[in-house]
């Protein structure tokens, strides 16, 4: 079976990989020149990179774990203490840290917690600790049922106090979701919470040895291409094309650098396109059909992520940092965390600006001179005094639709994989599965459009697929 996939982020390609190894023919269409979607990374002109998001992999993400495991590259993935740790900006350059000790679930974070004596009292501890509970006690359907929440609704009803919710979970929110725990739904850090407290080593972190697109995504496409399947680079959906009976006909493919537009057509169609594209593409037919209609009510996040070089190391900490900025979300000197990045005298930061709803149309030049002002008060002795540390350049990200806005009551709104339309799939972080908006679930999305098709009846003779040139 021939498959048309629009969209050659993690999802697509995932959905890919799992099509060929069921034997069937997938054909990727990506509308950039360079693979990943919301992980896509660039080099600039001196060489180095900089990526759409500040990508952090976790011990519960099974779905990556096993497709890289697959794909013979788990050795590229740079496990990191197990350990979250947080900036203490009323003790500058000092840092609270939660280990997690090597013991069973779910003592290990419980324990984590009761031994942090920098940012919680012993009552706070017990509230928090108390307030983690009822999740894990009462499953799945209860954390789903939280939706109707938010975060910091949930977290009052729990009896957790301020303190704990202004230093732990807003820097939580920021970092998963990009928005604040008063903006985002209670199920969304239940979900992750839940992961991390029911699996030994699910909140440990790891970072990838390099930039995506290279170290994660090519090797995906190389074993999409040696089974037989397709892959290209700027063929940007144009618009979805129907048969009278409202299934899909073919993809009409905008045709770039002068060429004309094409129709590539299949035994089935899949759109791994962000919702918002989706929304846009959406054919008139379909918009009456309440499956589709539930699109409505999803949208994408704004995110900014920020890439700066300075010209002396401000840290020598390997590992992701929490903030704990009103401006800033996570951050991580990519010269001590990742191995491509490296660098022994000199700083890279890769900082997630959140929430980033009042930047995102903000010139880069403010946004930096924001953020430098919020890193004078992480690094003092560094970026202040006689002899401040100098930033030699910066890169700016902007991504005006993210992941979907996980907010209050969005639950009821994501769809199944598998639509009404007999010949075509949904493939994306935003279809209903378990790990939300996230790496993991982007590939779990496009493994999962990959079963559906796989087992969905065949009830045409398969067509070869073609490519038509329009004039």
């Amino acid at each position: 079976m021939r498959v048309a996939i629009a969209g050659g982020g993690l999802a697509g390609l995932s959905c890919a990989k799992y099509l060929v190894d069921a034997g069937h023919t997938p054909i990727v269409l990506e509308s950039r020149d360079v693979l990943g979607g919301l992980v896509a990374a660039w080099k600039d002109e001196d060489g180095d990179w900089y990526e759409t998001g500040l990508h952090a992999f976790f011990g519960a993400y099974p779905n990556m774990l096993q497709l890289m495991g697959e794909l013979d590259i788990l050795d590229r993935l740079q496990w990191k203490e197990h350990a979250l740790i947080f900036n203490q900006p009323e003790k500058p350059e000092t840092y609270s840290y939660f280990s997690v000790p090597d013991i069973p679930a779910p003592f290990h974070i419980v324990a984590s917690i009761l031994k942090n004596n920098d940012m919680l009292t012993w009552e706070q501890k017990i509230r928090f600790a108390i307030g983690l509970w009822p999740g894990v006690l009462r499953g799945q359907k209860y954390v789903e049922d939280m939706d109707k929440y938010s975060l910091r609704e949930w977290l009052e009803r729990q009896g957790v106090g301020e303190r704990v919710t202004s230093d732990i979970f807003i820097a939580a929110a920021k970092a998963l979701t990009f928005i604040n725990p008063e903006d985002v739904s209670a199920t969304i850090i239940l979900t992750a919470l839940n992961k991390f407290l029911q699996q030994r080593y699910g909140s440990k972190i790891a970072f990838l040895d390099g930039a995506p697109p290279e170290r994660l995504c090519q090797p995906i496409v190389d074993h999409i291409l040696a089974n037989g399947g397709q892959v290209h680079l700027k063929k940007p959906l144009k618009q979805i094309l129907l048969n009278e009976d409202k299934t899909v006909r073919g993809f009409l493919v905008r045709g770039l650098d002068g060429a004309p537009d094409e129709v590539i057509t299949a035994d089935r169609y899949v759109s791994a396109l962000p919702v918002d594209v989706m929304k846009v593409l959406m054919p008139q037919p379909w918009k009456e059909l309440p499956f589709f209609q539930k699109l409505e009510g999803l949208e994408g996040v704004p995110v900014i992520n920020l890439h700066l070089w300075f010209d002396r190391k401000l840290t020598d900490i390997d590992h992701l940092l929490f903030s704990r900025s009103d401006l800033l979300s996570v951050y991580a000197d990519m010269s001590n965390t990742c191995k491509t990045y490296a660098d022994p005298d000199r700083s890279m930061l890769e900082i997630v600006l959140a929430p980033a709803k009042d930047w995102i149309d903000q010139s880069d030049e403010a946004i930096i001179a924001a953020t430098l002002k919020e890193l004078e008060r992480l690094f003092p002795h560094h970026l202040t005094g006689e002899d401040p540390a100098k930033l030699r350049k910066y890169k700016v990200v902007k991504t005006p639709r993210s992941t979907y806005l996980a907010s209050p009551g969005r639950q009821a709104y994501r769809p199944s994989q598998e639509t009404p339309i007999d010949n075509f799939y949904l493939s994306a972080a935003y279809t209903m599965q378990q790990y939300l908006g996230s790496m993991e679930g982007a590939i779990l999305s496009g493994k999962l459009t990959a079963q559906a098709i796989t087992n969905a009846p065949v009830t045409t003779a398969p067509e070869p697929p073609r490519l038509v040139t329009t004039p």
